[in-house]
């Protein structure tokens, strides 16, 4: 058995060790779980680490270990009445989707539960370990590489505590959402992440992650193409796609559609020996992949919403009340509203937003409806800004 172990040192590098210890940890009511990968030279994330904490105890599980089958921790991950808790865990669960098609439930969100208690927009998970447990997190090791074998003390230690840590910041976030009756706002946002579809990068829609300002159809045809194409061959040769070919190169020959080596030779940052080889081809039949679409198959820019031209005060004013309403409940207004959800509100009462829904509505939504018919109004209360209905200050 291969296993190095101590009460914050425990490393399981075979399949046997590995099974045990989910016997024992599957027996709590749930497991604490974060991982180690290294992404910056490869498409697909490559895990090297994984760790987990029951109830009474942690270990870090060396997934790059020879020989090793990390069947008994999916096995673990799958169970209907094991909650598995992460913090800001999208990538973590992005490689486990993409590892069985699957993602770990159910499961729960430190990060969107700290911002429903109010500790802020995406709070840093050291903040919220120093908030909630005292705890100082040593992040000399946070940058290490983990793929290079053999593990250090150091190295195991750190990425061990992180799930003590969470053990913790889990169990005071459920009590604080279950005292304030705030469990049932973050089902949306467990549902998206819970969703393997929020995982899965279809390249034909990898264009729609290009920031770009030409509405012209043909453009966008083009780029359509040449996103795709770059998107396949990154994820065939598990290489980043930026550096297959970087988004402005991209953008720049959707813009000018070359259509010879030596018109896509002039490209910034696309060299000469490029053009002129596979690669090169490969971007020439992209483009005119593009070029033949007929017209009214062309993708269209989304239709931008004409807003009234006065109504930039209004949006002001909401964003001012959202402030307030989201200070007095001690909630994100991240998770209340976006800025397009206000431009939405000061424009119609009925429109289609989230932040007039639910208990988001409760929060902000019946507060900026009542502002925009006038039966509230922001004043100032000797220093302190509030909102006054009816001659009555409030801000909750």
């Amino acid at each position: 058995m291969h296993e190095m172990t101590r009460p914050d040192l425990t490393l399981l590098s075979d399949t046997a060790s590995l099974a045990a210890f989910c016997a024992r940890v599957g027996t709590a009511p749930f497991i604490a779980v974060d991982t180690e990968f290294m992404r910056d030279k490869t498409y697909y994330p490559q895990l090297c680490l994984v760790q987990v904490a029951g109830a009474e105890e942690a270990a870090a599980i060396d997934a790059l270990a020879p020989g090793i089958d990390l069947a008994p921790l999916i096995a673990l991950f799958d169970r209907p009445d094991l909650l598995k808790v992460f913090h800001a865990g999208r990538q973590d669960l992005e490689i486990f989707c993409l590892m069985t098609g699957r993602v770990p439930a159910p499961m729960f969100d430190t990060q969107v539960a700290a911002m429903v208690a109010g500790f802020g927009d995406s709070v840093g998970y050291d903040t919220l370990v120093q908030k909630l447990t005292g705890a100082q997190i040593d992040k000399s090791s946070r940058f290490t590489d983990w793929a290079v074998r053999p593990l250090t003390e150091r190295q195991i230690r750190y990425a061990i505590s992180d799930v003590t840590h969470l053990r913790r910041v889990y169990e005071k976030l459920a009590h604080n959402l279950a005292r304030t009756g705030r469990a049932g706002w973050l089902d949306e946002e467990m549902a998206v992440l819970a969703n393997p579809s929020t995982y899965r990068v279809d390249p034909d829609q990898a264009w729609l992650r290009l920031k770009v300002r030409s509405p012209s159809p043909r453009f966008l045809a083009v780029l359509k193409e040449l996103a795709a194409w770059r998107e396949r061959e990154a994820q065939k040769r598990d290489i980043p796609r930026n550096r297959m070919l970087r988004d402005e190169a991209l953008i720049e020959i959707a813009a000018h559609h070359p259509k010879t080596v030596d018109e896509l030779a002039r490209t910034r940052g696309l060299s000469r020996g490029m053009a002129e080889g596979r690669m090169g081809e490969a971007i020439l039949n992209a483009v005119v992949r593009g070029l033949e679409i007929p017209d009214a198959d062309c993708p269209r820019p989304e239709p931008r919403v004409e807003l009234p031209r006065d109504i930039g005060p209004v949006v002001e004013l909401l964003k001012v009340v959202l402030k307030l309403q989201c200070d007095a409940h001690h909630v994100a207004a991240k998770l209340v509203a976006t800025g397009n959800d206000l431009e939405r509100i000061a424009a119609d009462d009925r429109a289609d937003v989230p932040a007039l829904k639910g208990w988001r509505r409760e929060v902000f939504g019946e507060a900026a409806l009542k502002l925009k018919r006038g039966e509230l109004a922001l004043a100032l209360e000797g220093k302190k800004l509030a909102l006054i209905e009816r001659g009555k200050a409030t801000n909750a």
